[in-house]
This record gives C-alpha cells, sequence and structure tokens, in this order.
C-alpha cells in the first residue's frame, strides 16, 4: 500500500511492536479451532498460525471469533453506480439484451475522475461486506469517442488506485473487446470504449503493470471478454502474448451466460460455447468461466475435470434473468466454485451464498441442496468452496487462514443474533443464513491492517462523498 494512501498508519497496526494477533476462535482450513495465534510479516503475509496456542502479553486479542476474507472472483466497478436504475420495463421484452443497452449508455459517460470515484466507493463497501480481494474484469478502456487517453492505461490505473486507497488485494483482468457477435461481426458504435487489438490489450497491460507494478496485494491477468467478442485466432494471440510476459497469469471468460448466446454459438460453430472452448483451448487451473449458466451434463462433467473454476454471481444472474448453474451436479463431479458481485446490484457474499443454494431449492425443491453427506452443513460447504475457488482464480495466495497466505480475515460480533449464544458448529450458517439487523462482520483486516473497525471502514465519509457526487453528475 502506498505511503500517503488513508490507510498508511502505524495506529491501524493491529499492534505496534509485534505483527501478531491472538482468537479465542478461528476459522482454519480444519475448521473453527480455539485459542488460535495468528503471526504475519511486514509484506503482509501470515507466517505462522499456531491452534492451542496461549496469549501473551504483547500480542492483541480480537473482540471476536475470526474467519478468512472471501474473495469476489468477478466485478465491473463502474456498474455500481447504475445498481437500482433499470428496474422498470421499457420495452415489452425485458431481458440482459435490453438490459445491456442501458448499460453501454451508462458507460459512454464515465471519466476517468468518476470512475475511480466508484471504484473506490465500491471497494469500501466490499470490505465492510466481508470481500478482501476482488478480480476486476475491466473492459472501459478508452475516451468516450473510442480514442486512447494519452495515458493509455489511464481507466486501468485509476481503478488500481481506487483498490490502493480502499485497501482491498486486486487481481487486475484487462478485458480484451473485439466483436459484436458471433460470426466476427462489427462492433456497435457504443462498444468503441472497449475496443482492442490482442497486440493493444497486451500493450496496454505493459503500460499498467509498468505504472502500478505487482505486490503482495495486486496481481495481473487477462480477460477476454467473450466467445461472441473475440475470434478464435486473436484469443490465442492474446493467450500466447500473456504466456511470454506472465506465464501463470489467470485467465477470466465470460461464458454461456444466456441462452441466446449459447443458439447463436451452436448457429455458428456447430458446438456449444463451453465444448467448444474446451475443445479448442488448453484450459486449466488459470481459467475462470464465469457464469456458464447453461451448460448440459457432458459440459458440467467436463469443466469439473479441467480444474477451472466457474465464477459464479448468483445475484447478478437473477436480477438479469439469466437462469440457474446446475450446483448441484457439478459439485457433486468436484467442480470448483468462487462467487463474484458482477454488476453488484448486492454488495455481500452472503447474499451470494445464500441465493446460489436458494436457487438450487427451487429448482430441486429439496432443502440443503449443496450439502452432500461428507459435508452435512451447507453453510461451511459453500464457504469452503468459494473461499478456495475464489483464490485460485485471484491468482493470489488468499482465502485462507495459512502460512503463506494474505493476513486477510474478519472479525465476527459474538453476541450477534445470528451466532450469540450458539455453538461454532452452527456459526457459518447464522453468518449466511440468518438475516438479523446489522451485519455480524464488525472488522476486517487486509495484509494484516484494520481497514474496518466498528462495521465503518476507516476512508468512508470521503469515499461516499466522492462517490455521491460521481453518480450525481453521470445523472444530470
Amino acid at each position: 500500500m502506498p505511503a500517503g494512501s488513508p490507510l498508511h498508519s502505524k495506529e491501524l497496526d493491529v499492534t505496534t511492536d509485534r505483527h501478531a494477533l491472538f482468537a479465542a476462535h478461528a476459522y482454519l482450513p480444519q475448521g473453527w479451532r480455539r485459542d488460535v495465534l495468528l503471526e504475519w510479516n511486514a509484506a503482509g503475509l501470515l507466517t505462522a498460525v499456531t491452534a492451542d496456542a496461549s496469549p501473551a502479553a504483547d500480542v492483541a486479542c480480537a473482540r471476536g471469533p475470526i474467519m478468512p476474507g472471501m474473495p469476489n472472483l468477478h466485478s465491473h466497478a463502474f456498474q455500481r453506480a447504475m445498481a437500482g436504475l433499470a428496474e422498470y420495463r421499457a420495452q415489452a421484452s425485458d431481458n440482459f439484451w435490453s438490459w445491456r443497452d442501458l448499460m453501454y449508455r451508462f458507460a459512454a459517460r464515465v471519466t476517468p475522475e468518476r470512475l475511480e470515484a466508484i471504484a473506490r466507493w465500491l471497494y469500501v463497501e466490499m470490505l465492510k461486506a466481508g470481500y478482501t480481494s476482488v478480480c476486476e474484469f475491466h473492459y472501459v478502456h478508452h475516451s468516450g469517442d473510442g480514442s486512447a487517453y494519452a495515458n493509455r492505461a489511464e481507466l486501468g490505473q485509476r481503478v488500481v488506485d481506487a483498490a490502493s486507497q480502499a485497501g482491498i488485494g486486486m487481481t487486475m483482468l484487462p478485458v480484451l473487446y473485439q466483436y459484436s457477435g458471433f460470426g466476427l461481426r462489427e462492433p456497435r458504435a457504443d462498444q468503441r470504449r472497449f475496443l482492442n487489438t490482442p497486440e493493444a490489450l497486451l500493450d496496454l497491460l505493459t503500460t499498467l503493470r509498468r505504472a502500478r507494478p505487482e505486490h503482495e496485494g495486486l496481481r495481473y491477468g487477462v480477460a477476454p471478454h467473450s466467445l461472441r467478442a473475440v475470434s478464435e485466432a486473436s484469443l490465442r494471440t492474446l493467450l500466447a502474448g500473456l504466456d511470454a510476459e506472465l506465464p501463470q497469469a489467470p485467465i477470466h471468460l465470460h461464458i454461456a451466460e444466456q441462452t441466446g448466446e449459447v443458439d447463436e454459438c451452436l448457429a455458428a460453430t456447430g458446438a456449444r460455447p463451453v465444448a467448444w472452448l474446451l475443445d479448442r483451448f488448453d484450459v486449466d487451473a488459470r481459467w475462470c468461466l464465469v457464469h456458464a449458466t447453461h451448460i448440459d451434463a457432458n459440459e458440467t462433467n467436463a469443466l469439473a475435470a479441467s480444474g477451472a473454476v466457474a465464477g459464479l454471481c448468483p445475484t447478478t444472474e437473477a436480477n438479469l434473468g439469466d437462469g440457474v448453474f446446475p450446483a448441484q451436479a457439478y459439485l457433486g463431479a468436484n467442480g470448483r466454485i468462487g462467487i463474484g458481485s458482477d454488476s453488484h446490484i448486492a454488495v455481500d457474499w452472503r447474499a451470494e451464498l445464500r441465493l446460489l443454494e436458494y436457487g438450487q431449492r427451487l429448482v430441486h425443491r429439496q432443502r440443503n441442496v449443496l450439502a452432500s453427506e461428507a459435508r452435512p452443513q451447507v453453510a461451511e460447504r459453500l464457504f469452503d468452496a468459494t473461499l478456495a475457488g475464489g483464490g485460485q482464480a485471484c491468482g493470489r495466495a488468499v482465502g485462507a487462514l495459512a502460512p503463506g497466505h494474505r493476513a486477510d480475515w474478519l472479525v465476527l460480533d459474538a453476541e450477534h443474533p445470528a451466532i450469540g449464544g450458539r455453538q461454532p458448529e452452527s456459526w457459518l450458517a447464522g453468518v449466511v443464513f440468518c438475516e438479523h439487523g446489522a451485519s455480524p462482520i464488525v472488522e476486517v483486516h487486509t495484509g494484516g491492517q484494520c481497514v474496518v473497525r466498528d462495521r465503518r471502514h476507516v476512508d468512508e465519509p470521503g469515499a461516499y462523498t466522492a462517490y455521491r457526487d460521481a453518480v450525481a453528475a453521470l445523472l444530470a
């Protein structure tokens, strides 16, 4: 975190003379453990996590049970400012495609200053909700008329800076966007801010990396937008260039979100989107296939076997009328999942997990659908799965209280109605499925620093004022 940012302050360290914290209860990879001592280094990485430890006089004690922060694997930051503005019927059939038209008109008015203000407030909200890392699927690259800024990485830098100011870990994913649909259709006029060739996108990534180098809280990758927006040849060029510079970098891709997209892919290629991709590219653990809502049984099993992460965004998928991901079958095939807030009509990982399970209950007309014989507690199964999948999608060591991982954790209010008076084995179920007033999360720490205290972000007033002014200007 750069000196001079709102969070660069000695007083925000958990302890001023030792990077350590003692917790009476902590959620470790093995589950809830008692008397846990966390230790981390100056880079914000955990060096030791010891259960059944004894408290020491020079070590601060956590105010309540602690648990890992949740990675958010899919975000379009600018869309936070339009949440709630599209909830009316503007035509006889209102769906994803009509929502997209409105989103494009909104994106056309975003300036660098407004984007930074929106992203900064969004990341404050994410941290308050318990997201401690975010994968930013960043596709607004150019000025309103499609011309490049003098600094071609201007908008990407603004978003990275917003994350630094808020104190959230980031995986920045510049997006390659070339076409308006399958068959190399010419892009629309309202897509001109998004467009790049593979070479230009890689050059933009290089510029961004030089201006904002990677560190423990920042990683880079790429995001070919979707199969309808890139060609097979351009995707190969992009990946070859990425491998030459960042051979283990994450690769994220929208896929099979809408039935219309699946139908168009079948008409253009003779194959369904996920099947087409898996047949032609070496999809592995570096990949995150976002949404993948409409996959058949063969694609479900093949995607699970690939080791890639299915990036699920249940609140956005519900808001847009996308459909319901076959999570029961996919998890049954040992598929990997993570969650994202995508368009940010909700910024709460607990809401994403609730809706993920509730969608399956509505489809299958059963309860606790995503529990398993080995993991009967559905909240714990989903929490563990999305921590692991989200961390994998970030390409950073996050999502666990374990040595070598980023020192990111949440502190719960032990007296909150969702967990007060209950045994530890039911705490996660209370956190995820019980909606009792204020959030049970009272503190959030990233890289060992406290960024949310008493449910309030340390930069909240200034971040909100800038956000409010940006929204007012956008809607003027």
